[in-house]
């Protein structure tokens, strides 16, 4: 049994690791160009929060100090819900990736086939070419005027004669072109030398490349590192707004909701009757006694006749959240407000827990039943108590009564729904589930319970599930909004 465990253990540690060091590659070191303070301090961020998350854990369940719990338990927590988010949002990026790069590839390929701007023209008049210079590098000195005569290159005669036109004398120099020649270039005649091509000459201006009317798409490990950029900081922005809003949708406070049951051997005189059910409240480090009061003034505005607190009232000792569980003794309800253990009662002290609501007017009922007027109320231990001699006793609760008369029951886990069904109970009420508090936590929880949350039907037995008021671990709830919900009993005879 020993080795399974370290075996079952030795596998989970590899598991988040490696989950771990995936979400780190993917937003720190596939969006950075190489090793630096980015990669760093993403090692740093990850390996930290966990550090937090399981010293938080511990100081918990080990009775550390208060205050220290509160300074470990909102950053530590927290962190395990993001932890959770920034890894499904990762995951879901490995869809997005190829989708965008090959958008960005189409898009390259797409702006490489626009055709480009045509190249600068000469003006009218001016030769587009000029004639070959011959072997000896001398310029050639015939070329076409504007009317198709030859313009021939001024001679040094030092008589200040003007240029004969034709072909000239090809054995003399011709140092510089006289007004003449120069007023025929004017009139658009080409130059005696050669033209370079366009921007290429010696004294040529650089010429301004053409505005192209698109904007250049990213290329090569370019283009790779942007997508990786552009995944990463989605990713990390959609898990903060999810748990920010998660932790937000807590934080205010659970929001009541009416549910109507019928009950074949409910009275007449019964129908409409009321019962406020409230579970999971979880008092701890995070959730304190502002949480607490708006819990009361919850289910004080729905004017319930009777009010059933399921289990997982708190997290801590009597010492630590006495406190914090105090604005309970302002519950109001015609018939009284009752409670029964949940698993987390029996981690932190269930008998000092069940005297402390005793004290604050809640009447506990442990493996115990009252007579109401119109039905018989019962409550039941957790199965967590069994390991202290304290589980649920349904014989004791149950064993004797009037099966004529229609049957509540409370009890923290839907798992004893069995139990209720073989002693005839009408409804059941439960929490435990959260509702998996933190999607997709909700299809390990539908597993793990019969019904995860809202009601059902097993046999002549009704199961209704709250999702519950609070959280455990973070303060965070996602795609399983807490909730009071208000039971109003409804009699088949009326």
């Amino acid at each position: 049994m020993v080795i399974v465990f370290v075996l079952v253990a030795v596998l989970v540690l590899a598991v988040v690791v490696t989950a771990n060091w995936y979400v780190w590659r993917r937003l720190f070191r596939d969006t950075t160009r190489g090793p630096g303070l980015v990669r760093r301090a993403g090692a740093v961020l990850i390996a930290g929060g966990w550090g937090l998350a399981i010293t938080a854990l511990v100081a918990e369940r080990s009775g550390a100090p208060f205050w220290l719990q509160q300074v470990l338990a909102w950053p530590g927590f927290l962190w395990l819900a993001l932890s959770i988010y920034l890894l499904l949002a990762v995951v879901a990026g490995e869809i997005v990736r190829p989708l965008l790069r090959r958008f960005l590839e189409h898009r390259a390929r797409r702006t490489d086939q626009r055709p480009q701007p045509d190249p600068v023209t000469p003006t009218e008049g001016v030769s587009a070419s000029a004639p070959d210079s011959p072997a000896d590098g001398t310029p050639a000195t015939g070329t076409a005027g504007p009317q198709g005569n030859s313009v021939a290159a001024p001679q040094a005669n030092g008589s200040g004669a003007a240029p004969v036109t034709g072909t000239g004398d090809a054995g003399a120099p011709a140092p510089g072109p006289t007004p003449a020649a120069a007023s025929q270039h004017d009139r658009g005649a080409s130059a005696t030398a050669p033209h370079p091509p366009n921007g290429t000459g010696p004294d040529a201006a650089p010429e301004a490349s053409p505005q192209l009317p698109y904007t250049a798409t990213p290329t090569g490990p370019t283009r790779r590192l942007f997508v990786s950029r552009v995944v990463a900081g989605a990713a990390a922005a959609a898990a903060v707004g999810t748990v920010g809003y998660g932790t937000y949708g807590v934080l205010r406070g659970p929001k009541a909701k009416r549910v109507t049951v019928p009950l074949a051997k409910l009275p007449r005189a019964a129908h409409g009757y009321r019962i406020a059910v409230v579970s999971d409240v979880h008092l701890g480090p995070v959730l304190g006694r502002g949480f607490a009061q708006k819990v009361v003034e919850t289910i004080n505005a729905t004017q319930p006749d009777l009010i059933a607190v399921v289990g997982d009232l708190v997290d801590g000792s009597v010492k630590d959240l006495g406190p914090a569980a105090a604005p309970l003794a302002q519950l109001r309800a015609r018939h009284g407000s009752y409670f029964v253990t949940g698993n987390h009662e029996y981690f932190s002290g269930a008998e000092q827990w069940v005297e402390e609501v005793r004290r604050l007017g809640i009447t506990p009922l442990e493996n115990a039943r009252r007579e109401m007027p119109y039905f018989d109320l019962a409550g039941v231990n957790d199965v967590a108590g069994e390991d202290e001699g304290q589980g649920p006793d349904f014989a004791k609760a149950l064993g004797d009564r009037d099966t004529a008369r229609a049957c509540v029951l409370l009890a923290h886990q839907p798992v004893q729904i069995h139990d209720a069904v073989e002693h005839g109970v009408d409804l059941q009420l439960s929490g435990h589930t959260h509702g998996g508090q933190l999607w997709p936590g909700n299809l390990i929880a539908s597993g793990a319970n019969p019904t995860l949350a809202g009601l059902d039907r097993y046999g002549d037995t009704q199961l209704y599930v709250s999702r519950g008021a609070g959280a455990w671990g973070p303060p965070t709830r996602v795609g399983a909004p807490s909730d009071i919900t208000l039971i109003e009993l409804a009699s088949r005879r009326a």
